[in-house]
């Protein structure tokens, strides 16, 4: 491991530019009390705007893999008895339509295995994703996958130990790109009928994790030799107080791929700041940046971002392209996805098309709103459909006593007498509106987003299907 000290001599300002291509150095030294003065990394704004827009997928995940973590430690099963409520604010704009199972899966020391039970259900997905947002479903039942119990074994090239081989009385083996991953089991919970719903719970208890040793009735690996950097509040929050730290510890646990280009972008905008796969970070000799302006470029990028993901026009035409395995995506929608909220489903399994406004401005809680589709209107979905409300801020669900943060089949839905539906967003219930179809806000000056999200999309219709927009009342 490297550990680099830099002093104000002309050879170590000539190591600095020959490793890092820094515009300006103020180099280290030890002032008159003897305390060391960290390096500063002086950089244009356009520099710091590449470096954030590069590196964004990886604050996001990042911050979301590990809140969960620390929330349920790793090789832990998590799974949900009830849909998700406002209190829930590890990650940015969940969804309230299906039921979790959730485990954080450390693959440094061992793989790690899935044991899956068959589902009654009529929409079941597992993904899995690193810090670098790529996203993988191994098994769904778009693919026919479900119908029986199966074993799936996680591992990286990294994996001390393991060289990929089969191994017995596993059913298949997957190859992450990070060491540190997220595997989520979206299950549709058949909430409208009891019966289903219940003996669903029972399956989702079912699933379990084994490392690869504890498989094979060997004690398992300690893995508590690792020490995390902080996460943040929000993302915004890393870049500001330790984007240097959490950045080195990204790189040194996931896999970079020569030949690809969003790959080699992002490791040369890290060594401008001196973030190299296989360094350690050393806090006390440490460069720092101006975490202040990286925090304001990276809200500007965050807000220019989220305005593309929720313009009709951008979603029409990149909906179908988000959220896939590497090779398959550019940076700029890698980081509209981790804007927009990270650990998404690709087009096969889910679409996430915005409702925005008839007159183009952005939805207030100062106004009601409704959206209206007719029969024929109605999304395009094979499995079903939801309309989640957030605020706009945070992306979190708005706090309510009814705790109804969304409409469709799962959190309640009443059609109407013609087949269609209209759902209103308003401060009071409107008179003669099911409650069903009732989303509650907090009347102040708050904006707010709503975002569908249509599972196993007919993609054919979809690609002329218009999304509804939401009308002032």
């Amino acid at each position: 491991m490297n550990k680099f000290k830099f002093n104000l001599s002309l050879l170590g300002l000539l190591i600095l530019f020959l490793l890092g291509g820094y515009e300006m150095v103020n180099a280290t030294q030890t002032n008159n009390s003897g305390a060391i003065e960290k390096t500063i990394i002086e950089l244009t704004d356009e520099q710091i705007a590449n470096i954030v827009e590069r590196s964004y997928q990886y604050v996001a995940m990042y911050n979301v893999n590990n809140k969960f973590a620390l929330r349920d430690g790793w090789h832990n099963i998590v799974p949900d008895t009830n849909l998700k409520d406002h209190t829930m604010q590890d990650i940015a704009r969940p969804n309230n339509d299906t039921l979790y199972i959730g485990s954080m899966l450390d693959l440094r020391k061992d793989p790690v295995i899935l044991d899956l039970p068959a589902f009654d259900s009529k929409y079941v997905s597992l993904m899995v994703t690193g810090y670098d947002h790529y996203v993988n479903v191994p098994l769904s039942v778009t693919m026919g996958d479900f119908k029986k119990p199966e074993k799936v074994l996680f591992y990286t090239a990294r994996t001390e130990g393991f060289d990929g081989s089969k191994v017995a009385n596993v059913d298949r083996n997957f190859e992450m790109t990070g060491d540190f991953v997220s595997a989520v089991i979206r299950v549709m919970p058949h909430a409208n009928d009891k019966a289903l719903f219940n003996k669903i719970i029972e399956q989702m208890k079912l699933v379990k994790v084994f490392t690869l040793s504890e498989f094979q009735g060997k004690p398992a690996k300690p893995i508590d030799d690792v020490q995390f950097p902080a996460v943040g509040q929000t993302d915004l929050d890393v870049f500001e107080n330790n984007f240097l730290e959490v950045m080195q510890f990204v790189v040194n646990h996931s896999s970079f791929d020569p030949e690809n280009e969003v790959d080699t972008k992002f490791l040369a905008a890290m060594k401008q700041v001196g973030i190299e796969p296989g360094r350690e970070f050393d806090q006390a000799h440490a460069a720092r940046i101006d975490g202040k302006r990286f925090r304001m470029i990276a809200e500007k990028i965050r807000s220019a971002s989220f305005a593309k993901a929720v313009d009709p026009d951008f979603s029409r035409k990149h909906n179908l392209n988000l959220f896939k395995p590497k090779g398959q995506m550019s940076q700029k929608l890698l980081l509209i996805q981790s804007v927009l909220g990270p650990i998404g489903l690709p087009a096969t399994e889910a679409v996430y098309p915005p409702v925005v406004t008839e007159d183009g401005n952005p939805m207030n809680a100062q106004y009601d709103y409704v959206i209206r589709m007719e029969k024929d209107d109605l999304p395009p979905a094979k499995a079903f459909w939801s309309l989640t409300l957030y605020d706009s801020a945070n992306g979190f669900f708005i706090p309510n006593d009814r705790k109804k943060y969304s409409v469709g089949e799962n959190a309640g839905m009443k059609i109407n007498a013609d087949g269609g539906i209209e759902i209103y967003v308003a401060a009071g219930k409107p008179e003669g509106v099911p409650e069903e179809n009732w989303l509650p806000i907090n009347r102040r000056d708050e904006n707010l987003d709503i975002i569908l999200r249509i599972y196993v999309p007919d993609i054919e219709k979809f690609k002329s299907w218009s999304v509804p927009k939401a009308g002032k009342i």
